[in-house]
């Protein structure tokens, strides 16, 4: 079985564009992870809030490193995310929960809250889960 730091070494070091977004995976656990982001201009829209796809790539980083924490190369199949509430700036955290696992799905809610913990948006995702590890020399 692989290592849950393995796993978060992974998802650090391979998720080029969370990275670039300037999303950081803070802790991860068997069906759970959390992560943030720090708003920065390039976040934001025209309208002056945060963009929904900065959103939606904390949101959906957090859920593809909570449904792979389980050794298992999963991919997203379906996604759903609502905006609750602008975000002006500061500092976006995710947190997913595993709501069920079987041998080929996982379901997952994560919940994206700004730094005064208030929620901003609710994400939902399903996962494939493949038969081949996460951690492997090549993924296809």
């Amino acid at each position: 079985m692989q290592n849950m730091q393995q796993i978060m070494d992974f998802f650090v070091e391979n998720d080029l564009f969370a990275r670039h977004c300037g999303v950081e995976l803070i802790a991860l656990q068997s069906g759970h992870a959390k992560a943030k982001m720090e708003v920065k201009p390039f976040h934001m829209n025209g309208a002056g809030t945060v963009q929904g796809g900065a959103i939606f790539t904390l949101a959906d980083f957090t859920f593809a490193a909570a449904v792979n924490s389980r050794g298992r190369l999963s991919m997203a199949i379906n996604t759903s995310l609502t905006f609750l509430k602008p975000t002006l700036g500061g500092t976006l955290y995710a947190e997913a929960e595993e709501l069920s696992i079987s041998h080929k799905l996982g379901y997952y809610q994560i919940n994206i809250t700004d730094q005064e913990q208030q929620l901003v948006a609710s994400f939902q995702g399903t996962a494939y889960r493949k038969q081949k590890p996460v951690l492997t020399d090549k993924i296809a």
